[in-house]
């Protein structure tokens, strides 16, 4: 009935169907079909039908609070002034029609809503956050702009629950009052045109107070706010006046000019999330030049790593020094995600490159040497020959110095090109040698037999030049631990490789070399018997006269080799 009769609002109701609707609603004999009646009327909403709203005022003296509810809703709806009094009595009272009562005294223009905020200045702090909570929902355009007003209320209960009633009805709004709401809450917040005499007593709005004005005012869609959205970006505001802004602003298309985006980048190297979080969802739109690195490269002190990972992302195309050197900075980093990241966009900066290839030369640390050879094993095998000749030079003098970052760089060489350095590590041992330098020489013949595989030869060199070095002590328990003869003997067990033929060529070992190599395998079995007999007779064959060639005669006798 009441969705029938509804269309018929605005006419005048015929004095039979008033009569009957206040009869039922007076009636006591049935509570469901007063209640109907109740609703019929509040559906109705007519206007100054006395005997109706007398009716209905009856009700609010009962005891049924279905009752008296439904009868503040039609009150509310029939615009009944004279139910004013009663009405804010309900609201003092505050009982379960409170709610309906405000919404009920929204309805009546601006009277209803000066009287509640004489009421709100006389109630405890819960009730007045009910009646804030229930204001807005009258719908009309004075119950709104009250609304907005308790907004300025010290407590922040009652600003929260004016804000959370303000933004379930601004979709309900319609554009006049969206317009009107929004110019209101814009002249609130905007800096008063004060005299000198009365700036002194000037009070500025509570950081609660503005930052819901901000969040209406972005439910509202208010382009005109913008400007005022920016200015509260400061880094001196508080947190939740800033967050606030952000969420306005990214409701809103604009250009970000070079002051506005070092607000943003404040913003997001903030400590606290609720500001961090909206900053750097606005920055994503955002793109970094090389007019603006300077402003991005901000990003890589800010305290949040979400900060730390645009800003890799933004200037992974910016390909400058100094964007290669913060870069950098960011593989120190305890995030993992955030060092595999900064290190891909090492990778794709030239700048990047030349940094990475740098620091690694220039490392303190073993340790940190080999997160930047790690780093860049996949770029080695793109080096210039220079390059490679460059890393070389730096892994020798480290060698040399026994310096374990040395292994960082032994590793890189070889996933850059295996073969150019086994033969860069040869000529090196080689020119060592022939300087006579043989323990150095050593040191690189070691690291050339390495790799498990390496041949024969090397692996000769390696032993010959052991043997140089070894005090060629005779006695039996001492020679049974010389490494250079147990690599002589693994290399005797290749029955590819001429081991003989390799010691006549070696010409740089001396007499006494080749007679303790004799000497010790002249006592052996088998391979090793033979083996000793030809390097024994090579000393006799080259120095025939010497003592120790004349001792290699003698050991040959006594072992029944001649």
């Amino acid at each position: 009935a009441a969705c029938d009769l509804a269309p018929t609002a605005k006419a005048i109701m015929p004095d039979q169907t008033l009569k009957n609707l206040t009869a039922l609603i007076t009636s006591t004999d049935n509570p469901e079909v007063r209640r109907a009646a109740l609703r019929v009327a509040a559906a109705l909403k007519p206007s100054k039908e006395r005997s109706l709203n007398q009716a209905l005022l009856g009700v609010l003296e009962e005891e049924d609070p279905g009752l008296r509810g439904l009868a503040v809703e039609a009150l509310g709806e029939a615009r009944a002034e004279e139910a004013l009094p009663k009405l804010v009595e309900l609201v003092h009272a505050g009982g379960a029609e409170v709610d309906a009562a405000v919404r009920a005294i929204g309805h009546l223009g601006s009277r209803g809503t000066k009287a509640l905020v004489q009421v709100m200045h006389q109630a405890a702090p819960v009730l007045r956050r009910r009646i804030a909570a229930a204001l807005a929902l009258a719908g009309t355009e004075s119950a709104v702009l009250a609304t907005a007003e308790s907004l300025l209320d010290e407590d922040p209960g009652v600003v929260e629950a004016s804000a959370k009633s303000l933004a379930v009805e601004v979709p309900h709004l319609t554009a006049g009052q969206k317009r009107t709401l929004a110019e209101h809450l814009l002249e609130m917040l905007a800096p008063p045109k004060r005299s000198r005499k009365s700036n002194e007593n000037a009070v500025d709005l509570a950081p609660a107070s503005e930052a819901a004005m901000l969040r209406i005012l972005a439910a509202l869609h208010a382009p005109q706010a913008e400007e005022l959205y920016w200015a509260r970006l400061d880094t001196h505001r508080p947190a939740a006046l800033r967050s606030a802004a952000l969420q306005a602003l990214a409701a809103l298309p604009s250009s970000v000019s070079d002051a506005k985006l070092q607000k943003l980048l404040g913003c997001a190297a903030a400590t606290e999330f609720q500001v961090v979080a909206p900053a750097l969802m606005l920055l994503k739109k955002v793109p970094a030049s090389r007019k603006n690195v300077k402003h991005w490269l901000e990003l890589f002190d800010a305290p949040d790593v979400a900060a730390h990972s645009l800003a890799v992302e933004k200037l992974r195309e910016v390909d400058t020094d100094q964007v290669a050197e913060a870069l950098l900075k960011q593989l120190r980093h305890p995030d993992k995600g955030l060092r595999d990241n900064a290190l891909a966009a090492l990778h794709e900066l030239k700048a990047g490159r030349g940094a990475l290839f740098a620091a690694m030369l220039e490392a303190a640390t073993p340790d940190e040497t080999w997160n930047l050879a790690r780093g860049q094993a996949a770029l080695a095998q793109k080096w210039s020959s220079a390059q490679r000749a460059t890393v070389f030079a730096r892994a020798s003098k480290l060698h040399d110095a026994d310096d374990r970052r040395e292994d960082a760089l032994w590793f890189i060489l070889r996933e850059a090109d295996r073969a150019w350095l086994g033969s860069q590590l040869e000529a090196r041992a080689l020119a060592l040698r022939k300087k006579k330098n043989f323990a150095a020489s050593l040191a690189y013949w070691r690291l050339l037999t390495r790799d498990p595989a390496v041949g024969p030869q090397l692996r000769f060199e390696l032993a010959a030049t052991e043997l140089k070095l070894s005090n060629h002590d005779a006695t039996a328990s001492v020679r049974e631990t010389d490494v250079s003869l147990q690599n002589f003997n693994r290399l005797l067990q290749d029955a590819a490789f001429d081991l003989i033929g390799q010691v006549r060529k070696a010409k740089w070992l001396e007499e006494s070399d080749l007679y303790y190599l004799g000497f010790h395998f002249a006592e052996q079995p088998r391979l090793g018997r033979e083996f000793g007999r030809q390097v024994l007779e090579l000393v006799m064959e080259r120095w025939p006269k010497t003592e120790l060639g004349k001792s290699a005669k003698r050991k040959l006798k006594s072992e029944g080799l001649i």
